[in-house]
């Protein structure tokens, strides 16, 4: 009978941490599911909130110019998950470029959502193709060198995951300036702090990284400046 009562009392001392994680568990799950309501992505009403953004990434052929000679990267139709991990980025100074730190800098959590769902909507273009026009030999040996694939997908347009960005068609200049920007560390106006990108990009030269660029940029992508109504 004291043995029968034994157990009966390790099984309840089971049952009730069991019952308790069970109720942690659907308590944190609600609250997951209420903070992904409040950050819903609203693409209309991220068009109306892309005012400070128009200016460079709806006109064509813009060029930026700092920190050098650039036309600004293409935004319509770019992963909504990367666009909104790129503005926090600039917000929190990861990205340093004073001009993007201020505008991220003045979003809520909510803005950033719903201008990401609305650049990723603003243009449908047809899909990049599978096989991508071949590279060079030695395009090929830097593509392989950077493992860019493993990431952005073998047509540089389909990347593996929402928060990295799709590559082929982007604007060479653009890419090249960003990918040096991943080289640079002790500039406090200048560069990028992502540990995966400073270490595939490092062992490069300045000319590799141009011949990588020239070549993702020459490459039928999914993405495109809309020119703005009031700039048409």
């Amino acid at each position: 009978m004291a043995e029968l009562r034994q157990r009966l009392l390790c099984q309840f001392k089971t049952i009730v941490p069991m019952k308790k994680l069970l109720q942690i568990s659907l308590s944190l799950a609600i609250s997951f599911a209420c903070a992904g309501l409040v950050h819903a992505q609203d693409a209309k009403e991220g068009e109306k909130k892309i005012a400070m953004c128009v200016g460079c990434h709806g006109i064509p052929g813009y060029r930026a110019s700092f920190p050098e000679v650039y036309r600004v990267p293409m935004i319509g139709g770019q992963n909504a998950k990367y666009l909104a991990t790129a503005l926090s980025e600039y917000a929190k100074g990861d990205r340093k470029h004073p001009t993007m730190r201020g505008i991220a800098g003045s979003l809520t959590d909510k803005d950033v959502a719903d201008i990401a769902a609305y650049y990723q909507q603003q243009v449908q273009l047809p899909a990049a193709p599978e096989a991508p026009a071949q590279p060079s030999a030695k395009v090929a040996e830097l593509l392989a060198k950077g493992a860019c694939t493993s990431c952005h997908g073998a047509n540089l347009s389909k990347p593996i995951d929402g928060s990295y960005p799709k590559l082929a068609g982007q604007n060479a200049d653009y890419l090249y300036a960003a990918l040096k920007a991943y080289q640079t560390s002790s500039n406090a106006m200048v560069g990028r702090g992502n540990a995966i990108m400073a270490g595939q990009v490092k062992p490069f030269s300045h000319e590799e990284l141009h011949e990588l660029a020239d070549y993702i940029g020459s490459l039928q992508g999914e993405i495109a400046t809309v020119p703005e109504s009031r700039f048409r």
